[in-house]
């Protein structure tokens, strides 16, 4: 086996292995229950397509494409930070209801004391 076979052997598992990675990640932003899981497909959709270019520059021989992947990294970070800010400003759907009670005054009620075990000096339950 010489050693153009072998990359090219190796390139095209690659092509069919990031393909198949492709296709899992945008079932999974199409499912994706919350908004996170979106987002974290979203980054790994910019991860694969910075595998697609690497693997095509690979094959091609041109070092361009090795630039652009580096730009797109860069760019797939700045809108994952974004991204994670804008959720954070959204708040968790729990902290949401937590304002809303607060908002609205109602409180929640003390636990009962009379439900809870007598305690000893030492901390322990009698």
């Amino acid at each position: 086996m010489s050693a153009s076979s072998l990359l090219s052997f190796a390139t095209l598992f690659a092509l069919v292995s990031l393909s198949l990675g492709f296709l899992m990640t945008v079932v999974r932003i199409v499912r994706g229950p919350t908004l996170p899981d979106r987002v974290l497909g979203l980054d790994m959709l910019v991860a694969i397509a910075i595998g697609f270019i690497s693997v095509v520059a690979i094959r091609s021989g041109f070092s361009l494409y090795i630039d652009i992947a580096i730009a797109l990294s860069l760019v797939g970070f700045l809108a994952t930070i974004a991204f994670a800010r804008f959720i954070l400003a959204r708040g968790l759907p729990s902290q949401t209801v937590g304002r809303a009670e607060r908002a609205s005054g109602e409180r929640k009620p003390k636990p009962d004391r009379a439900k809870r075990p007598a305690r000893s000096k030492r901390g322990r339950a009698r």
